[in-house]
C-alpha cells in the first residue's frame, strides 16, 4: 500500500458521510474521494436488479478514474447486494456497511433488539440470514423505513420544516414492550440514519441504546490498510455528486452533524 493511500467512500446520498467521519478519525493520513449518487436516491425505491445494474457499472467508472487502493460501498442497501459483483470484478479491497446485528444481540439486556432500516434492507434475505446466525435468541424486530433517510438529507441540507410527528411515525414500530420485556437496542441499518441521532434520541418514548455501523467500517479500514499516521492532519475529501449538481467542500460538511455522542461502537 501506497503511504497515503487514496480511500473511496460510496453513498446513495449523504448519509455515508457519517461513515466518512469514523475512517477519517482513524485514518487523517489518507486522501478521501466521496461521492454520493444522488442522482438515484433513494436506492429504497428501486429493485434489487436495478440497483445492481446501476451500481456496478458506477463504482467500475469510479475505480477507473480515481484509482482508489480501497472502496468503502456507505450504504446498507447497497453492501446487502453489490459487493459479491464488485469483489469479482476488481482486485480493488472492499469493505460494505451491513446491519449491525451480532453486536446489538450481544450487549441487549432484554434480548429485545429492532433493526431500523430502508424498507429493501430489512426485507433482504442477507439481513434475515444475520438475524439467524447471529440473533444469539434475541427477539428481533424489522423495522422498514420508508422515509426516514429522505428527512435525514433534508436534515443535512438545513430544512428546518422537518417535524417530530414524521420522525416519531418512522421509528415508533422500533420500540417494543409485551408487559415483560421491552426493546432496548435499535440498530441503525441506514448510514442517513446517525443524521438524525439527537432527534432520535429525544424522541424514543424510552431510553434504548442506537447502534452505527460506522466505527465497524473504520476498523475494517485500518485492518486492511494499517494504521497509518494517526497522528496526520486530515485533508478536506473531494465530493462528487452524479448528479452534477454544486457540491460543498466535505470539510463543511463533516462539521456539520458534528460529533453526535452516544452512538454505540
Amino acid at each position: 500500500m501506497p503511504a497515503v493511500p487514496t480511500i473511496l467512500v460510496f453513498d446513495s446520498g449523504l448519509g455515508g458521510l457519517t461513515v466518512l467521519r469514523e475512517i477519517v478519525r482513524a485514518r487523517p493520513d489518507a486522501r478521501y474521494v466521496y461521492v454520493a449518487d444522488d442522482a438515484f436516491f433513494p436506492y429504497g425505491q428501486h429493485s434489487e436488479a436495478e440497483i445492481v445494474g446501476r451500481v456496478v457499472p458506477v463504482i467500475g467508472e469510479l475505480i477507473a478514474t480515481h484509482r482508489p487502493d480501497l472502496v468503502v460501498i456507505a450504504c446498507n442497501t447497497a453492501s446487502t447486494l453489490v459487493m459479491g459483483h464488485l469483489r469479482r470484478a476488481w482486485p480493488v479491497p472492499f469493505v460494505g456497511t451491513v446491519p449491525a446485528i451480532k453486536p446489538a444481540c450481544a450487549q441487549s439486556q432484554t434480548r429485545r433488539v429492532s433493526v431500523l432500516g430502508t424498507s429493501g434492507t430489512v426485507k433482504r434475505e442477507y439481513t434475515r440470514a444475520l438475524i439467524h446466525d447471529f440473533a444469539g435468541g434475541c427477539d428481533v424486530t424489522l423495522v422498514g423505513s420508508a422515509n426516514l433517510a429522505s428527512l435525514a438529507e433534508k436534515a443535512l441540507g438545513g430544512d428546518a420544516d422537518i417535524s417530530d410527528a414524521d420522525i416519531t411515525a418512522e421509528i415508533a414500530p422500533c420500540f417494543v414492550d409485551d408487559g415483560v420485556s421491552r426493546t432496548d437496542t435499535v440498530v441503525l441499518a441506514c448510514t442517513h440514519y446517525p443524521l438524525l441521532l439527537d432527534r432520535l434520541i429525544a424522541l424514543a418514548p424510552w431510553p434504548v441504546t442506537w447502534i452505527d455501523p460506522a466505527p465497524a467500517v473504520a476498523r475494517r479500514v485500518v485492518d486492511l490498510l494499517g494504521a497509518g499516521d494517526i497522528e496526520a492532519g486530515s485533508g478536506a475529501p473531494e465530493m462528487y455528486f452524479t448528479s452534477g449538481r454544486p457540491h460543498a467542500p466535505g470539510a463543511a460538511l463533516l462539521p456539520s452533524f458534528g460529533d453526535r455522542a452516544k452512538l454505540a461502537i
